[in-house]
């Protein structure tokens, strides 16, 4: 790995750390009153999700314009110039080592077996991309999938802040997670494994060496069952807020605890 790669890897984890130290809470308080409110416990995670949010933006928007416009990656895919990939990949590796490290002090409360396997195979696969400089394309084209992590944050955004899952801007931004989740993580999937067995026989993946293989077949598969799992959970939230099986759910909890409560005389702390 190259020293730019490195210094980029090193400031990203210290960027998205201050970020999420200082800069969340400052902007939070300012811009939500909400935010003050919150158990210290969502603080944290409220802290991570805008920075989780920011990365998406910078990253996602990077890679579109890195595949509509550096020809040199989209002519060779397996050994195309990866300049500008490489850059990306290194904003990417230092947030998810940021989010490890995260993840390991606050287990107890954020801890996310998925989010581990998904962050670990993605650095796996990553780390040939810095350090050989192989697979650019296909590396950015798996970047894609940010676009879809700002939506996912704002729900929980919406649902810290206790807005109804009847609310209209709940309504909407769950729908367009799910299309946009399906968009960037399910419908390229034809596209981007018919690229992949594109490459299987020739002289550009045999010159890639097993162990490079290995990590780039094994990880996108780890990462596109994990990316079906979330889609499935998505679109049942998506069709509870819908059709209000969700809502009514609520209710008959509430009611059933507040009855419980009545003859009892004690709280029942429920939680969605």
């Amino acid at each position: 790995m190259e020293t730019r790669e490195l210094t980029v890897v090193a400031g990203s984890f210290v960027s998205f750390q201050l970020l999420f130290s200082v800069a969340s809470p400052l902007l939070s308080s300012v811009i939500t009153p909400g935010y003050e409110c919150l158990h210290p416990t969502k603080l944290t995670e409220w802290n991570s999700r805008l920075v989780s949010t920011v990365h998406a933006l910078v990253v996602g928007l990077f890679c579109l314009y890195i595949l509509w416009f550096d020809d040199a990656v989209n002519a060779n895919p397996v050994w195309g110039d990866p300049s500008l990939v490489k850059l990306n990949v290194a904003i990417t590796c230092g947030y998810l080592l940021y989010d490890l490290v995260l993840l390991a002090c606050n287990w107890s409360t954020m801890g996310d077996s998925f989010f581990v396997c998904h962050h670990l195979a993605a650095l796996y696969a990553y780390g040939y991309v810095l350090t050989r400089g192989v697979l650019p394309y296909f590396a950015n084209f798996r970047l894609i999938s940010e676009l879809s992590t700002p939506f996912v944050n704002q729900r929980w955004f919406f649902e810290a802040l206790k807005y109804p899952r009847s609310h209209r801007m709940v309504v909407l931004n769950g729908i367009a997670m799910a299309v946009v989740f399906f968009l960037v993580r399910i419908a390229v999937m034809p596209t981007y494994w018919a690229s992949v067995f594109a490459t299987f026989g020739t002289a550009d993946f045999e010159r890639l060496g097993l162990g490079a293989q290995v990590a780039w077949i094994t990880s996108c598969i780890a990462l596109d069952i994990l990316n079906t799992i979330w889609m499935y959970k998505i679109t049942r939230g998506c069709y509870k807020v819908l059709t209000g099986t969700g809502s009514r759910k609520l209710k008959d909890g509430a009611e059933a605890s507040s009855s419980s409560s009545d003859t009892k005389k004690h709280v029942n702390n429920h939680t969605d």
